[in-house]
């Protein structure tokens, strides 16, 4: 599946709930059913800088495909960091940095996040497209 059909999967599933306290309650069990990060990736130079919450993400690249793996100490932010993956993982370093992400406006999230919280899902977007640049720039 290509990000963009991911990302309006995602939007179809939240427009399903009107009510803002539905659409937290999916990203929660979405943080819930969240594989766990082995606890050899929970090291400093995995944590996001800027959240408010402890997040850690690593990725790894096989065969020109980028997986990525998170957790947070905060089961909202870990729905969210479900989300990035879901849509970002599995994919290559070009489709990943030349991808926008439209669904965080599409379904509100932004909006309905705290400052903190909003800086700090911009900083996992960062990391993770910091990540595929450098999956890029090695393998050229």
């Amino acid at each position: 599946m290509t990000i963009n059909e991911l990302q309006d999967n995602i939007i179809n599933e939240f427009s399903m709930f009107d009510d803002w306290m539905d659409k937290y309650s999916l990203l929660i069990d979405l943080g819930n059913s969240l594989e766990p990060l082995a606890e050899k990736h929970k090291v400093p130079q995995n944590i996001i800088e800027g959240c408010q919450s402890r997040v850690w993400l690593n990725a790894e690249m096989n065969n020109g495909i980028i997986t990525y793996q998170g957790e947070s100490d905060a089961v909202l932010v870990k729905g969210i960091v479900s989300l990035l993956i879901q849509v970002l993982s599995g994919h290559t370093p070009d489709e990943i940095l030349n991808t926008e992400l439209y669904f965080i406006d599409a379904i509100g999230l932004k909006e309905h996040l705290s400052p903190t919280r909003s800086n700090g899902l911009l900083a996992m977007i960062k990391q993770m497209k910091m990540f595929a640049l450098a999956f890029k720039s090695i393998n050229k």
